[in-house]
């Protein structure tokens, strides 16, 4: 059988705000070790962070070039395991399914659903190089006839409503308004189709935004919604809660390995530390359905 790709319904323009552009900007410029040099171990390159218990014998490795293999090694197990949490959430899906990736980075997501389920996969970015890059790993892999990446804005996509039975942002929805997002992906899915979010927020019983979270925004160019903001949200765009999990203690062991890693270290592992350890800052996975 075959399926047309959601994308012959219209293919816009990606529109950019001032804001936007930047963002657009700083994703083209970035190469950052922290994000190439792990995904370089299985070509799965994550944008995104790591849950789980690290093992923490490869901060004892004598062998300075060894112990950074290892450190490096051992991240990316975490950040993998984050990517297959997220994608056990979307639900009951077949190679026939077609299933959304806003906000795709360079592609390591979408690759992780079409392995699991089989299934047909379109990511977006507002950057073209990190769409170019994810091409060429499908490629690569010889998957792009079922997994493919489009330079698109995530808000206005111009794929087919309805066409999607899951969708997911993986840390990417502080780059945007929610309520423009969550219509969007209330477009894309089919009724009863299941949407899937993990990101950090600020905590709404904590006050306002803390310092830490400042920190974090000026860092990666981003405007960290609180948390009460998603699920107001995605009452307002027919999205309903069925599975709520706080990461935050699950997500610890991942920032205390990378800030001892001196050749992946960014300056910020301490403030996401002192943001989860204070209470002003959280890691969710939220899962939705579409009704």
């Amino acid at each position: 059988m075959t399926i047309a790709h959601a994308d012959t319904a219209r293919t816009p323009v990606p529109t950019q705000s001032t804001y936007q552009s930047r963002v657009a900007d700083y994703w083209n410029a970035e190469e950052n070790p922290v994000n190439l040099e792990l995904g370089k171990i299985d070509d799965l390159y994550h944008h995104h962070y790591g849950i789980g218990d690290a093992d923490r014998s490869v901060l004892e490795e004598p062998e300075p070039d060894r112990r950074r293999e290892r450190i490096t090694g051992e991240l990316h197990r975490l950040e993998h395991a984050q990517a297959e949490l997220l994608a056990s959430h979307l639900g009951d899906l077949s190679p026939t399914d077609r299933v959304f990736d806003a906000g795709c980075g360079r592609g390591g997501g979408s690759v992780v659903a079409h392995l699991r389920y089989g299934c047909h996969t379109d990511g977006a970015t507002i950057s073209a190089k990190q769409a170019d890059f994810a091409n060429g790993q499908a490629r690569k892999r010889g998957i792009d006839d079922r997994v493919r990446y489009h330079h698109r804005n995530m808000l206005d996509t111009g794929f087919s409503s309805g066409a999607y039975a899951a969708s997911w942002n993986n840390e990417s929805s502080m780059y945007v308004e929610l309520d423009l997002l969550f219509a969007e992906h209330a477009r894309l899915l089919r009724r009863g189709g299941r949407y899937v979010v993990i990101t950090g927020c600020y905590n709404d019983a904590y006050g306002r935004a803390s310092r830490e979270v400042s920190l974090i925004n000026a860092h990666y160019i981003c405007d960290i919604h609180p948390r009460s903001a998603y699920f107001r949200a995605m009452a307002r765009n027919r999205l309903v809660p069925v599975h709520v999990q706080d990461l935050t203690e699950a997500a610890l062991p991942y920032w205390e390995l990378r800030r001892q890693a001196d050749h992946l270290v960014t300056g910020i592992e301490d403030t996401f530390l002192n943001a989860y350890r204070n209470g002003s800052f959280q890691y969710l996975l939220i899962a939705a359905d579409r009704v």
